[in-house]
């Protein structure tokens, strides 16, 4: 499975947490990661309207109150779509089968629902919400 929805959380609650403006170099050090990879995960994360980059500043800081990111919007914005599609169905099922002809819409309408709740859980869920719990950890 992709890491850039963990790896822009990640990177978000730091921004958040910092002090001053952070730098995509100490960003990826806590992710563990480099800073290319931090640029590159950034860039939808500006172009969404979470954070903003200052070359004076020297560094990322958050646009909009964390309660009002929500994780499916970061979701979103870091896969570059506007819907959550955790699973998806093989290409080349057999139709002369008898599961190969009926496994498309059997599991289609499994995933739409569980693709669903995934969403809702993500749009309920915020940035605010992933600091409080990361700093019931402190």
């Amino acid at each position: 499975m992709d890491t850039r929805f963990s790896s822009a959380i990640h990177a978000l609650i730091l921004i958040s947490e910092a002090d001053s403006p952070i730098n995509s170099t100490a960003i990826a050090a806590s992710v563990g990661t480099n800073a290319s990879y931090i640029r590159k995960l950034t860039a939808p994360l500006a172009k969404a309207g979470f954070i903003e980059s200052s070359r004076a500043a020297g560094g990322f800081t958050l646009t909009k109150p964390a309660r009002e990111i929500s994780l499916r919007d970061v979701y979103c914005a870091v896969t570059d779509t506007d819907q959550i599609q955790l699973f998806d169905i093989h290409e080349n099922p057999n139709d002369e089968c008898i599961v190969g002809a009926h496994i498309r819409p059997t599991l289609a309408n499994v995933f739409h629902k569980q693709n669903e709740a995934v969403e809702r859980e993500l749009a309920q869920t915020t940035l605010a919400d992933c600091i409080a719990s990361m700093r019931s950890y402190l």
